[in-house]
């Protein structure tokens, strides 16, 4: 049994090491008794930008080998030992391999995964998965950058959807750090269980709502790897009674953890989203990442519908704006990329009360609330006409 098993691995291990055409910048590959691979990827003079293209490219392959389950790598700057200098490009491969040496022009600034690669390893557009029962529409709100309001943002707009007769579901998807349970003030509460063990959301202002922060120490660090990460929201998507055949959600918001990474790729592939909102402030550092945002939504099917910006500016009392952050920043962005700001959110005082007060403040009588209310309106709009006309088409120049 236990020889048969290590010819099981070193078949694996052989057949990932021949898809890759024998590359040199290949140090090892090791394949565990559940198909599990690990490997080892040498960057060398070539560049960091290089290396990284040739690990996801590579990852890419592995993962297509019958009998692998999952795959991991890293890169090492250590040459093995009897390896000469290593070159500036692979090698070409043998007969029948696979050449992974990224085009020129593919690589001007950081790594970038191939479109064919990408085509591959994506699943189908999000109108193609199966809907989740009960749920008419599912927006994500998400940024790729944190800090910049983004919960804050997500909580407003369905209380404000709520507060205007829609059915709303929100679900905090931020599960290391979900802070919409102290938005709501339901940090005490937990989710019922049904006849049909499935969860009750916690109803707060009109909306249902879960929260990993439901079913969590508040004090406790969430340590999880992506794949937990993901498990996780599905769970909380598709384990709830979100709604009924008769009575469904209009819509479930969303509120992604902040980034580019497993977590929000795998929203993005995996659950059946209508569209993206993407929040930002005006500062560059900001901007910069919603680009690399609108680009991961672009891959992945998502039409993203507009942008919202936080932080706008700062309102004296004599009346006077001051543009602590930058000024215009998401009207520039959503130019170059062909998506509408469908609000600028100045700094006020009462946002920041009402989220810590547990009282959205889109349920008040103030201009914050008037503000959330046209977000909502310009959001309901937006998803509507996806009905009858295409998304953006977002455009990325190299």
């Amino acid at each position: 049994m236990f020889g048969s098993k290590q010819k099981t691995r070193e078949k694996l291990a052989a057949a990932i090491t021949e898809a890759l055409g024998g590359a040199s910048w290949l140090e090892s590959v090791t394949v565990d008794d559940a198909g599990k691979a690990l490997l080892v990827i040498r960057a060398d003079e070539s560049g960091a930008d290089v290396a990284e293209h040739r690990r996801i490219e590579a990852e890419n392959y592995a993962e297509r080998i019958p009998g692998i389950t999952d795959v991991r790598s890293v890169l090492t700057a250590e040459r093995a030992p009897g390896r000469g200098h290593s070159h500036s490009h692979a090698p070409s491969p043998p007969a029948g391999g696979v050449n992974l040496t990224p085009a020129p022009r593919r690589v001007t600034k950081g790594a970038r995964l191939s479109d064919e690669a990408m085509t591959q390893g994506a699943p189908a557009p999000a109108q193609a998965m199966r809907p989740v029962p009960g749920i008419d529409r599912i927006l994500v709100v998400a940024s790729a950058k944190g800090g910049v309001g983004k919960s804050t943002v997500a909580v407003n707009l369905a209380a404000a959807m709520a507060k205007a007769g829609m059915r709303v579901g929100l679900l905090d998807g931020d599960v290391y750090g979900p802070s919409i349970p102290t938005m709501l003030d339901t940090v005490e509460q937990s989710p019922a269980t049904s006849v049909s063990k499935k969860l009750l959301p916690v109803v707060a202002h009109g909306m249902k709502t879960l929260s990993i922060g439901y079913l969590s120490d508040p004090d406790a660090p969430m340590i999880w790897r992506g794949p937990i990460v993901m498990s996780a929201i599905t769970q909380l998507l598709n384990d709830a009674e979100w709604g009924t055949k008769d009575e469904p959600l209009d819509i479930l918001i969303i509120d992604t953890p902040p980034g580019t990474g497993d977590a929000q790729l795998a929203i993005a592939q995996k659950v059946p989203v209508t569209a993206a909102l993407i929040v930002t402030t005006p500062q560059e550092v900001a901007l910069a990442d919603v680009r690399r945002g609108a680009a991961m939504f672009a891959k992945t099917h998502v039409p993203v519908i507009g942008i919202v910006e936080t932080m706008s500016w700062f309102e004296d009392p004599a009346g006077g704006r001051h543009y602590l952050m930058g000024e215009g920043g998401a009207r520039k962005m959503g130019a170059a990329l062909g998506l509408p700001v469908l609000a600028e959110i100045p700094m006020l005082q009462a946002i920041r009360e009402a989220g810590d007060a547990g009282k959205p403040a889109a349920l008040g009588d103030s201009p914050a609330a008037d503000i959330f209310m046209k977000l909502a309106r310009s959001v309901a709009i937006a998803l509507d006409q996806m009905v009858t006309r295409p998304a953006p088409e977002i455009v990325f120049e190299d």
